[in-house]
């Protein structure tokens, strides 16, 4: 089979987040597996220079974005033995930054109708295009008003693949005509409470939908975790499915990391000791056996931060330690600064985004904590069993569907339900008490280790979807 994933970000080219890792590590799974899987993301002015360095023009066609007619450069690249198309125009992607500037709705509008177009100008005809997330919603809808009858593109499927709900492509209900260049009869495909939603567009007219977790996919079907997206969900279900999510097992391997104190494995677990130590001295901790927990994440409240903030003290008095690391809204970056003044040796915190410090802490805490709110799948708890830290998270999305509880003794976490400070707190006092437990503890590290959440079985599943599509044709 020929998939082309649609993305609008991609590593090691451009990330702000888990988007990008899915991008940068899925196609390569699927490829070897004996598929051609190819990426297409826009060329942006923030790529690095080396990365650019490595970059074919190819050629360079027109595309309509509504009234207009825009120039559209088409680059290639090999990464990893994955090509990567890479859209070039300097107005919408010469500027600083990925998201956030008032045009976004122009800019991933000419995106999604340069990925179709350049498919006339490419040696590539893909069987199925994997959309993902708003940015990339449109290319489904372009499909099927302008795309659908025309000769090359009969046959073509569109799975579009939702990592966060929440960021949908909101836009006043002007866009559709002046922007888009969608005829106002097809409005109903867009619009969605009296503005045009490009996350809904895409529920109408892909052919499969999928998010990143199988949790999630049920979740999102409620209220709660919606967005206000409940309602055309749940008639949408029956093209719904929920696939975990993947982590790079060559870039996260404390066999073979280089950013890491000493190596270690699930075999030969030493090395972990090592690491904790040099923790604590690069972060100004007391040195002791006390439980290290790690915290990397944004401080926001979908990420469970109120929940910490409210028992942090409490958890502290269980006689553990905290190495944190991570920026956001500002009453949490305060909080956090204030107890590591109140509790010099006891907490240390980084504000920002530092990778190499967050493998440390990967590698040298004991513990990871994640109460998160809501969770579309979550890497970092993946991350932290591969190193043997062992995560304490809130069962939701896709926490619930890699982390199993250890209260009969066989599990590699300590997971609790309800969004509750305390249920965390009792969750944390649970892993102190085993902890205590030598014996058991490493039983429990080795457990977390040898979990399988390489991206293997997930293409696995990726693959039967696109196979059932295929055999739709």
């Amino acid at each position: 089979m020929k998939i082309l994933f649609a993305a609008s970000e991609a590593v090691p080219f451009a990330a702000s987040g888990g988007l990008a890792d899915v991008i940068g590590s899925l196609p390569f799974a699927i490829n070897s597996k004996g598929h051609d899987c190819r990426v297409v993301m826009p060329l942006y002015q923030s790529i690095r220079p080396e990365l650019r360095e490595t970059l074919t023009f190819q050629t360079n066609i027109t595309v309509d974005v509504s009234w207009r007619k825009q120039y559209c450069g088409i680059y290639t690249a090999d990464w990893n033995g994955v090509t990567y198309y890479f859209v070039d125009n300097e107005y919408y992607f010469g500027r600083e930054g990925l998201y956030g500037f008032y045009d976004d709705c122009e800019r991933f509008a000419f995106f999604s109708r340069a990925v179709l177009e350049m498919l006339r100008y490419i040696d590539f005809t893909p069987d199925i295009i994997n959309c993902n997330d708003w940015q990339t919603a449109l290319i489904p809808v372009f499909y099927q008003v302008f795309y659908k009858y025309q000769q090359g593109y009969q046959n073509l499927k569109h799975v579009f693949t939702i990592h966060n709900i929440q960021y949908q492509g909101n836009f006043g209900r002007e866009v559709l005509n002046e922007v888009m260049g969608i005829p106002l009869y097809h409005m109903g495909l867009l619009e969605y409470d009296g503005s045009i939603n490009m996350m809904k567009g895409a529920f109408e007219t892909a052919d499969r939908i999928t998010t990143v977790s199988p949790s999630y996919a049920w979740e999102i079907l409620d209220p709660w975790y919606a967005h206000g997206l409940d309602r055309i969900l749940v008639t949408k279900k029956d093209k719904l499915s929920g696939i975990l999510n993947g982590i790079d097992t060559k870039l996260y391997d404390p066999s073979a990391d280089t950013l890491i104190e000493k190596t270690y494995s699930a075999a030969k677990p030493a090395g972990k000791k090592a690491c904790k130590k040099a923790l604590l001295s690069e972060l100004g901790l007391q040195e002791g056996d006390e439980p290290v927990i790690g915290i990397v994440t944004r401080f926001v409240s979908h990420k469970g931060v109120d929940l910490i903030r409210y028992v942090f003290e409490d958890i502290l008095r269980l006689g553990c330690k905290f190495a944190i690391l991570g920026s956001g809204e500002k009453i949490y970056e305060d909080f956090f600064s204030e107890m590591q003044f109140r509790y010099p040796g006891q907490v240390s915190v980084t504000l920002g985004f530092r990778p190499e410090l967050a493998r440390k802490i990967y590698a040298g805490a004991d513990m990871f904590l994640m109460p998160s709110q809501s969770e579309p799948c979550g890497l970092a708890q993946m991350v932290a069993m591969r190193y043997g830290t062992i995560p304490i998270v809130r069962e939701t999305g896709g926490l619930r569907d890699s982390v199993k509880d250890d209260g009969n003794g066989d599990g590699y976490g300590f997971t609790f339900k309800t969004y509750n400070a305390h249920d965390m707190l009792d969750a944390c006092t649970r892993a102190k008490a085993s902890y205590d437990d030598e014996k058991g503890w490493k039983a429990l590290m080795k457990r977390a280790m040898l979990c399988d959440y390489s991206w293997d079985a997930s293409a696995d599943v990726y693959i039967s979807l696109y196979e059932s599509l295929c055999e739709e044709t």
